[in-house]
């Protein structure tokens, strides 16, 4: 019996240890980066859709990378009386849809076969402003702007990205003076299944929750840093129906680490500082990393590439490029980035 009690705990002691081998080797220590785009452009929406990686950029372009076979394709639509500049890009299984910041603001529909493209919305105002967009599923999608009267701007689409209706402000909830979003990295929206996050920053800093595809909306509060113009949420994420990330800090004040990142554990009802006086200062996109059960994240803006294995609580400094403004996963080792004058490739080891 004594033998059987030994054995036992011998098997038990490699099981454990086994495990911790386990979770230290999931950690990462390194990347690796190659860069595959380099050229005059500025990239802040990228979505990648089976072996390819889309982008929308500024002057007008748009275009994909083959990260299978190295093809890439880019187009301007041109337009002679201005140029477009592009940070929110979506999609369905058929087509990407680009939106542009600014007045006029304009929707294009890219058919992924032939790459041709169409405009299926447009607004003029002076205060029109979009920031980012997604899709729910097939037909239905979103995206979101800065208030021209006293809510967002919110447009569903419910045929697919063909037509685009603007929700009355009527029936959404109200913002704040100074209440807007940021167009940082095309992570101003949240969804999961038939839930969505929308986050805002400026003078108020703060989560707007839809449970049903953007037929009703909550509103939460946030700890993150407000008050002024530049200040608040300029990027969010959540691993699933619970556990999310909101991030941005200071635009004024780069390298502030303080009241500029928070997790929730509650579907974004109640946030929590995290990190406070540690890690990276303005981040313009975070991401968790996929199937790391919510507790490894990665972070690019002016303090360049930062990663987290425990949930965000410590951070560990990666690279120190801080042109980077948005970043996706392909898979739990591989993301692309995208920033200023490039388009990279990271391999986390």
């Amino acid at each position: 019996m004594k033998n059987w009690i030994l054995l036992f705990a011998f098997f038990t002691l490699c099981i454990g240890y086994k495990s911790v081998a386990q979770s230290n080797r999931a950690s990462f220590t390194s990347v690796r980066v190659d860069t595959i785009l380099n050229e005059k452009i500025s990239i802040r929406a990228i979505q990648i859709d089976k072996d390819k990686l889309w982008y929308a950029a500024n002057n007008s372009l748009f275009g994909y990378y083959n990260f299978v076979t190295g093809e890439k394709v880019q187009k301007q639509i041109q337009n002679d009386s201005m140029k477009y500049e592009f940070r929110s890009i979506a999609q369905n299984s058929k087509s990407v849809f680009i939106v542009s910041i600014g007045n006029p603001a304009a929707i294009f529909k890219i058919n992924k076969s032939d790459i041709r493209f169409e405009k299926v919305y447009s607004e003029n105002h002076e205060k029109v402003f979009y920031d980012s967009m997604n899709f729910w599923n097939e037909q239905e999608g979103i995206a979101i702007g800065d208030p021209i009267e006293n809510c967002l701007c919110v447009l569903i689409t419910r045929d697919g990205g063909n037509t685009w209706n603007k929700i009355p402000c009527a029936e959404l909830p109200k913002v704040v003076e100074g209440e807007a979003a940021f167009a940082a990295s095309n992570t101003n929206i949240v969804i999961k299944k038939d839930e969505t996050w929308v986050v805002s920053g400026g003078k108020k800093s703060r989560v707007f929750y839809s449970p049903d595809k953007g037929n009703t909306w909550n509103v939460y509060d946030t700890p993150i840093v407000q008050g002024k113009t530049m200040t608040g949420i300029f990027t969010a994420d959540f691993y699933n129906d619970t556990i999310g990330i909101i991030a941005g800090g200071n635009y004024e004040v780069l390298d502030q680490n303080f009241q500029n990142k928070a997790m929730t554990f509650d579907g974004g009802k109640t946030w929590k500082l995290i990190s406070e006086n540690s890690g990276f200062g303005y981040a313009s996109c975070v991401q968790f990393v996929p199937n790391s059960k919510g507790k490894q994240l990665v972070s690019v803006g002016t303090s360049g590439i930062y990663y987290s294995s425990d949930g965000g609580n410590s951070w560990k400094q990666f690279s120190t490029d801080k042109t980077l403004y948005t970043l996706r996963f392909l898979n739990k080792t591989t993301a692309f980035a995208a920033g200023k004058d490039k388009i990279i490739r990271i391999e986390f080891k």
